[in-house]
């Protein structure tokens, strides 16, 4: 996936929260910090995350972004 956003953090997922339409991803990233992006849970499959996956959280303006690692 091509993003524009040059903000990149590694990350791993912690929990993942579904709703009837959307998710809530959270992940631990650096210097034990962590971080939540709430998705549809078309995106989730498609992009295949599950607990403990190590993910890059894309940063752009508002926006919180995953992609698989």
């Amino acid at each position: 996936m091509k993003v524009g956003a040059r903000n990149r953090i590694v990350g791993k997922v912690t929990d993942i929260k579904k709703g009837s339409v959307m998710c809530l991803v959270k992940l631990t990233v650096p210097a034990s910090s962590r971080m939540a992006s709430v998705m549809t849970l078309e995106s989730l499959k498609e992009l295949g995350i599950k607990k403990g996956d190590k993910v890059e959280v894309v940063v752009k303006a508002v926006n919180v972004l995953l992609l698989k690692s």
